[in-house]
């Protein structure tokens, strides 16, 4: 259970874990590459944990010194081998995704699974165009969810036109693309973060870019690099709400992601009214990286939708929690892929605000909060989520009593030492 009081003005330097998304990116194409993969600021939580044990259990060498620097010991796609267990994914909507397009073009049959909240997350998405690439895949409901069982072979390139603006469907069709014979070209509706874009050029592959599409060319061998993850953007969102829900505060963190396809949440809290400052100061293997200060003030409510909602898809939640202190509606649409995430975000946000009196309505793909209203402390629940974990705790700050949240271990999935930097800010 962790607690939570409201916060004292404050004005912090802070740093936070490496990025997820960048994280199991980082292990997945070091294990499929020729060489030795180095990569320094990993991060130690528990999805990227299970990124390690499946690719260990293919037979990859993964070495780890202390917590979040990984040397993997990279020996092509021939290194890779049929595992004698069934490879768990945990919680990982990433890791089950992308390893299937590496499995589908791998000669050997293996199996997936996860737990509860992977089991109700849609598989369809990725199965059927692996299977228009001739991959062999079956499971649950004819292969719509997990466990999926895959038979894996010789691919063809295609022409995918994905319903979804997803960075997982995108990347688990270009992983399998480096296999397949010919082109593999993946368009969306809307742009989604490029991570493994960037990194497969990092890693040496050729790719296309243009008209809101990326292919990528069969038979690309890949070559082991060092790659250093920036602060996970997404993590960081918490401390910026933190600093605009108590009065007074600042706060800086160092070395973070600045990716444009994953700030939206900073344009929507400029837009709002914050202080938000970015200072680009790096790039780490194709990935800007910055120093990003926010600072808080009157706040007004603004409308959210469109292209601008998957540069911003996992900070919904805690966008919704600063949009009780706003002066005004705030309205959220475009938004109905937070029902297909850990937990149904659209639901699990609005009912746990609401019993902290917030007014917030559901509406069939986002949310409508009005502002501003007075929080008070609850008993509140992750629902088994990191990303609601992590906003309610927030949202305690800005509370008149205690909140509790039940489900707190869930934050380790994306954030292990959250709890401690969170009482700093008390």
């Amino acid at each position: 259970m962790l607690r939570v009081g409201r916060g004292k003005a404050f004005n912090k330097v802070l740093r936070v874990p490496g990025d997820k998304s960048i994280s199991h990116r980082a292990v997945m194409l070091g294990a499929i590459a020729d060489g030795t993969t180095r990569i320094e600021n990993f991060l130690p939580g528990d999805d990227c944990h299970h990124t390690i044990e499946c690719f260990q259990r293919l037979g990859v060498k993964i070495e780890r010194e202390g917590a979040t620097t990984l040397t993997v010991h990279g020996k092509g796609w021939k290194g890779l081998r049929e595992p004698d267990q069934c490879l768990d994914v945990g919680n990982s909507g990433t890791t089950i995704r992308l390893l299937l397009g590496i499995l589908a073009g791998s000669p050997f049959f293996s199996t997936v699974y996860g737990d509860a909240s992977i089991a109700r997350r849609p598989m369809a998405r990725v199965v059927e165009p692996l299977r228009r690439m001739g991959a062999r895949i079956d499971g649950r409901a004819g292969g719509r969810f997990a466990p999926l069982a895959v038979r894996g072979g010789e691919l063809k390139g295609i022409e995918y036109h994905s319903p979804v603006a997803s960075a997982q469907v995108k990347s688990c069709l270009l992983l399998a693309g480096l296999r397949a014979e010919g082109w593999t070209k993946v368009k969306e509706p809307h742009p989604s973060r490029d991570h493994t874009e960037r990194m497969l050029k990092a890693f040496g592959a050729e790719l296309s870019l243009g008209e809101g599409a990326v292919s990528v060319r069969g038979g690309q061998s890949l070559a082991g690099c060092h790659v250093r993850v920036p602060g996970d953007i997404s993590s960081a969102a918490f401390l910026f709400a933190a600093a605009l829900l108590v009065p007074g505060s600042r706060v800086t963190v160092r070395d973070v992601g600045i990716n444009p396809t994953r700030t939206g949440i900073l344009d929507v809290f400029r837009s709002m009214g914050a202080e938000v400052t970015v200072t680009p100061t790096d790039q780490w293997c194709g990935e800007p990286v910055g120093d990003v200060t926010v600072a808080g003030g009157p706040l007004r409510g603004v409308e959210v939708g469109g292209d601008l909602i998957p540069r911003l898809i996992d900070e919904i939640p805690v966008l919704a929690v600063v949009a009780t202190q706003a002066e005004g509606r705030t309205v959220i649409r475009d938004a109905a892929e937070l029902k297909v995430k850990e937990s149904n975000r659209i639901a699990t946000v609005a009912e746990e605000l609401r019993k902290m009196g917030a007014q917030v309505d559901e509406t069939s793909d986002g949310l409508i909060i009005e502002g501003p209203t007075s929080l008070q402390g609850a008993l509140l629940d992750s629902h088994g989520d990191h990303r609601i974990g992590m906003a309610m705790a927030v949202a305690g700050l800005a509370s008149e009593g205690e909140v509790r949240v039940k489900g707190a271990e869930a934050i380790s999935v994306s954030f292990p030492n959250f709890a401690e930097i969170l009482k700093e800010l008390e």
